[in-house]
């Protein structure tokens, strides 16, 4: 155990960091201390496989609050800082902007300042091999028409308050590295889904309504286009960029499946057919809604250049990934049937009323 990497994770409570620290201690590749504000959208439930490890930690902070972070980084002395606590639901960002400017920039700028506090007093040899990874989205890049995809060389163009905060993060990251010599990494990320996602997003939401025969609500046509990636990809894809990438990269992970939405909601719905019957045809409760404000088209990743360099690829096909997904939302109902009796029911947010 002396020999693993420490790694200090942050928002590892979510869809996402959860998803990494599962892969971490379940497969012994490091040693983890977990930093969570326990929002809204984070789930302790969702790090219950790993709880009772040795390798496993957790630390109820603030990314914010500089000292809780001072402290965290301290007490732990990561060989690694993955950074993914952020304010992510682009629906909220539109009702709630402050929110997001304040968690993932404040937060970002915080978090940077422990970190090269930390830095500057290591020693030589850790100094050599500290990394500071900053996990973003694909969203900083604005929209795509109907050909192209992102690389690490697109200009960033954000549409929405979620995504200008996480440009603005990135850059703030890059600064750090470049004016201040922290060895910082930032990859970009195509839309994810998985088990332990909160329902508001449009998979779960779509899942659940169709189980409690509710409203499917697609935003417009439904001709918006998005790459999906399974969030254990994604996860494995974090674990190499923050393992093998070099300080200074950019790194794109997607998972190669572009799809309309209406057409991932159809799809669910005939996976329903098949796992609740009773409630076949579920295609009858798709309704189709005000569109979202600024809502980008499409997005699409090109993410070649993360395959050849770090000799990972995405494993779950979108058929595949999708169908063990409806699978876990029908066989967990634990996990999600309390946020749905309260914290989040189901309601349309993001129209800035």
């Amino acid at each position: 155990m002396e020999d693993l990497p420490k790694i200090l994770l942050t928002g590892g409570a979510g869809f996402i960091g959860s998803a990494v620290v599962r892969q971490l201690v379940s497969r012994n590749l490091a040693s983890v201390c977990v930093v969570d504000k326990l929002t809204y959208a984070a789930n302790l439930a969702s790090l219950k496989p790993v709880a009772s490890s040795p390798l496993f930690r957790f630390i109820q902070a603030d990314i914010c609050d500089g000292t809780a972070m001072r402290d965290a980084i301290a007490g732990s002395r990561p060989d690694i800082v993955m950074h993914l606590a952020a304010e992510s639901h682009v629906d909220r960002s539109i009702d709630s902007p402050g929110e997001f400017i304040e968690t993932n920039l404040v937060g970002t700028y915080r978090l940077l300042e422990a970190a090269r506090g930390y830095y500057a007093q290591l020693p030589a040899d850790r100094r050599s091999h500290f990394r500071f990874h900053h996990v973003s989205t694909d969203e900083v890049f604005g929209a795509l028409g109907q050909e192209g995809f992102f690389t690490e060389d697109t200009p960033y163009a954000p549409h929405s308050p979620y995504s200008a905060s996480k440009a603005g993060s990135d850059h703030l990251v890059r600064a750090w590295g470049d004016t201040f010599g922290l060895p910082v990494i930032v990859s970009n990320c195509s839309n994810n889904y998985g088990p332990c996602q909160f329902p508001e997003k449009l998979i779960p939401l779509m899942i659940l309504n169709a189980l409690e025969r509710k409203p499917m609500p697609v935003y417009g046509k439904g001709e918006n286009v998005r790459d999906w990636i399974h969030v254990d990809d994604h996860a494995s894809g974090l674990i190499a960029v923050a393992t093998r990438g070099k300080p200074g990269r950019t790194y794109l992970l997607g998972g190669q499946a572009e799809r309309r939405n209406i057409d991932v909601v159809q799809a669910i719905c005939k996976l329903m057919d098949v796992a609740v019957p009773a409630g076949a045809p579920h295609a009858d409760l798709i309704a189709h809604v005000q569109d979202r404000p600024g809502h980008d088209f499409r997005y699409a990743i090109d993410c070649s250049r993360t395959m050849a360099e770090l000799d990972w690829h995405p494993r779950e096909t979108f058929e595949s990934g999708l169908e063990k997904t409806v699978r876990w939302y029908l066989e967990n109902l634990d996990w999600w049937q309390s946020i749905r009796a309260g914290t989040y029911r189901g309601q349309r947010l993001g129209l800035g009323s």
